[in-house]
């Protein structure tokens, strides 16, 4: 049996009837068409799911929309505004932290969380921000750049 839930989602309200084994990231994507939402190993490991719910990045995928009922979350889609990426997505794309794009949309919001509590954090707070996302790409090295080049 569906239940009705209520979310704010990149500042709208929504409204939306769900089933109780639905995840969020299941929601995000399928009900709400927000796909810079990645599955990835949907066991919680890869970080690709990573939205930002009340203020702490959590993996979509483990939470299930129930869970999500009144809360505030901030997918990838909800930081660009009308002045264009948010900071740490410009950040990315210039130090050559985007390769395939799978774990960008984790890793940005992660670092973004992190930049929102912390705003110049070293090379271990960045690390251990983001040490719940998985990149086969880059090394990590240029993201751990990108982040720290944010608010210098």
């Amino acid at each position: 049996m569906k239940k009705l839930i209520q979310l704010t989602i990149n500042d709208k309200e929504f409204e939306i009837a769900v089933d109780p084994n639905q995840t969020l990231g299941d929601v995000l994507r399928y009900q709400l068409g927000l796909t810079g939402t990645k599955k990835g190993c949907e066991m919680g490991d890869c970080g690709s799911c990573t939205v930002i719910m009340d203020g702490k990045p959590v993996n979509s995928c483990l939470v299930l929309a129930v869970q999500a009922n009144r809360r505030k979350i901030t997918t990838v889609e909800g930081l660009e505004n009308e002045n264009g990426l948010h900071p740490v997505q410009k950040a990315m794309m210039e130090k050559g932290a985007i390769q395939c794009g799978f774990c960008s949309s984790g890793m940005i919001l992660s670092a973004k969380s992190l930049l929102d509590k912390n705003p110049k954090p070293t090379e271990g707070e960045i690390r251990s921000a983001i040490s719940g996302n998985l990149c086969r790409c880059t090394g990590y090295q240029k993201i751990v750049e990108a982040v720290k080049s944010v608010n210098e």
